[in-house]
């Protein structure tokens, strides 16, 4: 497997293989891979010729207080990791590599952008949407797969593709969890034990709520109420959120197709989000 570190490798790398009529799958990821991230791999490995990984730990997404020194990094797993997978290359870029110093222009989502996590994370989006974009123009890849873990990205990136008119098709991929019903996260590694049992309560609440849905419950108040009371049970969580939005994330009042539950809640200092989608 190749790993590249600048623009021009990768661009040559893909015109090589477009010369042998073969198609491109990206999967974007900030490294320290897990199953969830893996699954992703195995999607693209599916359904490209080619595919290529991209490790790169986005400065423009992290506000001053947030943990982008301490996010962790692991390349030699991550490596390791993808080639079981069968993924081609990765591209694992230094920041100067991706920004120019004096860099001026960037790419800022507006309406889905402005709930659940833009509303406590104001330029979280805008630097997902930047670092994604130029990904897309340095890789030129016919799909790019992405989590439904991170819900509100997914439906964000599909909004700006068919925006800005970019030529690659977006692919969400199911939540992937341990055992015990906690959705796969890199950010999991900066819990203790006793935070980690603690985090359950962010599934368990999914649960209630799915099964509430199945059951026939169309107010989304009242399911809401039920995750919320579960969650506010385990004196380790925070709640930043715990919303029902349609697909532009603006607040509904019943259940229906395609509604998403959506939260992020802190478990201690830890940062975790989950979904459900109706």
């Amino acid at each position: 497997m190749k790993i590249l570190t600048t623009v021009k490798e990768v661009r040559e790398y893909v015109k090589n293989q477009r010369m042998q009529g073969k198609t491109i799958g990206l999967v974007p990821t900030m490294g320290y891979l897990h199953e969830g991230h893996a699954s992703l791999v195995k999607k693209s490995v599916a359904e490209c010729d080619v595919t290529i990984v991209s490790i790169f730990v986005n400065p423009t997404q992290f506000a001053p207080n947030e943990d982008f020194e301490a996010y962790p990094r692991d390349l030699e797993h991550d490596v390791a990791l993808l080639t079981e997978c069968g993924a081609d290359c990765v591209f694992h870029p230094e920041a100067s590599e991706m920004y120019f110093a004096d860099a001026t222009t960037t790419i800022v989502p507006d309406v889905l952008s402005k709930n659940l996590c833009g509303k406590t994370r104001p330029i979280h989006f805008g630097g997902v949407c930047t670092v994604v974009g130029k990904l897309f123009n340095i890789v030129t890849p016919d799909k790019a797969f992405f989590g439904q873990k991170d819900a509100q990205q997914l439906a964000i990136i599909k909004r700006m593709v068919r925006d800005l008119n970019f030529g690659v098709e977006i692919i969400g991929c199911p939540i992937i969890r341990e055992e015990d019903g906690l959705a796969k996260s890199s950010r999991n590694t900066y819990l203790n034990a006793e935070e980690r049992k603690a985090a359950l309560c962010l599934s368990e609440a999914v649960k209630i709520g799915m099964e509430m849905v199945e059951k026939g419950e169309k107010s989304t108040k009242v399911i809401l109420s039920a995750m919320i009371e579960h969650i506010k049970k385990e004196p380790l969580a925070k709640i930043d959120y715990v919303q029902a939005v349609d697909g532009s994330m603006q607040d509904v009042e019943e259940a229906e197709k395609d509604t998403l539950f959506a939260m992020a809640v802190y478990i201690g200092k830890t940062r975790l989000i989950d979904n459900f989608m109706v």
